[in-house]
């Protein structure tokens, strides 16, 4: 039988990358419930409760805090189940976001997903706009994207709405699903290999946690109705938690999330609006500005219908937006570049002023 570290995809590999952490007295952990303070990791001597030491949580001002996924070192208090968390160990991959009080801080969502499922309802809430902003984000994580069109009960038909959707998935699967009827779940399932971990990734009320309690076979997760007056569903989950399937793999629900400010995407936009920049390749000029140029393929297609104006106007706000975080960002880097330098011009002026009055 798996120790409980290696049921959370403890391998070999990260066996090999432990290794300095290990002759420094410390042991492994995976975070399986990100909260503010303390986080609960599972090591193989079961799950404890572990906070940052001082210099790492100085130093995740800069990096950013470990999230739900991460693997970390800890050192652990004899005859306690407290731990406190030293290290975090290089991410395979990542679904970031842009953090809401910040225009360059990176947001962790969760780390080492080798799936993201982008979780929307057929709903009035559906919104292809944001759906394309959520893509982008999943597919520059690094792990396979899966749109997943839950509540398929309340759509009158189902299969054409999704149709419509998988224009714009850029090649990922699109799947419907109805946790009410147990329909689709089976395919879901499919999507969750042994050892690999997914992330729920969509609004609140869109049936994250629903699909969860779904694939574990109780009701471990709070639930809520969506609003009969808007369609929106009620925030339920309050903290993003790591749990282990029936089948072998994990799944991490997380918190309902509106928005995903996009930061260093440019590979995730790209592939979403591949159509898009195909297009921008039949134009007349290389540098063509798409706006009043002659023998411009996407005003042409904007002309002739074949792309939506919609999707038009959204990939240029999203260009526009990680243009504007590159910007802020080198302004950033140049900043404290500034500052390094004029710190260094002022201990240089203080140690010869020093040396001028021995």
């Amino acid at each position: 039988m798996l120790h409980l570290i290696e049921q959370y995809g403890w391998s070999d590999t990260l066996r090999l990358a432990f290794e300095p952490h290990a002759r420094a007295g410390h042991v492994p952990g995976r975070i399986v419930v990100q909260q503010r303070e303390a986080h609960l990791v599972a090591t193989a001597g079961g799950n404890l409760s572990a906070r940052l030491s001082g210099r790492l949580r100085h130093e995740a001002r800069e990096a950013g805090h470990p999230a739900a996924g991460d693997w970390v070192a800890l050192s652990v208090k004899a005859g306690e189940d407290k731990a406190t968390i030293h290290a975090v160990l290089p991410r395979r991959t990542a679904f970031v976001r842009r953090a809401a009080d910040s225009v360059q801080t990176l947001q962790v969502i969760a780390a080492n997903i080798d799936v993201v499922f982008v979780v929307t309802s057929m709903n009035a809430d559906l919104n292809p706009r944001r759906l394309e902003r959520f893509l982008a984000a999943a597919w520059q994580s690094g792990a396979r994207p899966v749109v997943v069109l839950t509540k398929s009960d309340l759509c009158e038909q189902p299969e054409s709405l999704a149709a419509e959707i998988a224009t714009l998935a850029a090649g990922c699967p699109v799947l419907v699903v109805s946790a009410r009827q147990d329909h689709g779940l089976g395919g879901l399932r499919d999507h969750i290999a042994p050892g690999e971990t997914c992330v729920l990734i969509g609004s609140s009320g869109v049936g994250k946690s629903t699909l969860v309690n779904a694939l574990l076979g109780e009701e471990r997760m709070a639930t809520q109705d969506i609003r009969a007056a808007d369609a929106k569903g009620r925030h339920t989950t309050s903290h993003r938690q790591l749990v282990l399937l029936p089948g072998g793999g994990m799944i991490l629900d997380t918190p309902g999330i509106r928005e995903v400010g996009l930061v260093e995407a440019d590979e995730g936009l790209s592939t979403v609006f591949d159509d898009i920049e195909n297009l921008a390749l039949n134009c007349r000029f290389r540098n063509c500005g798409h706006s009043s140029e002659p023998g411009c393929a996407v005003h042409a297609a904007l002309d002739e219908g074949t792309l939506d104006a919609g999707r038009w106007a959204h990939f240029q706000k999203l260009s526009q937006e990680l243009a504007s975080s590159a910007l802020m960002k080198s302004q950033v880097v140049h900043e404290v570049e500034r500052r390094r330098l004029a710190l260094l011009q002022k201990t240089y002026r203080t140690s010869k002023r020093d040396l001028r009055s021995l």
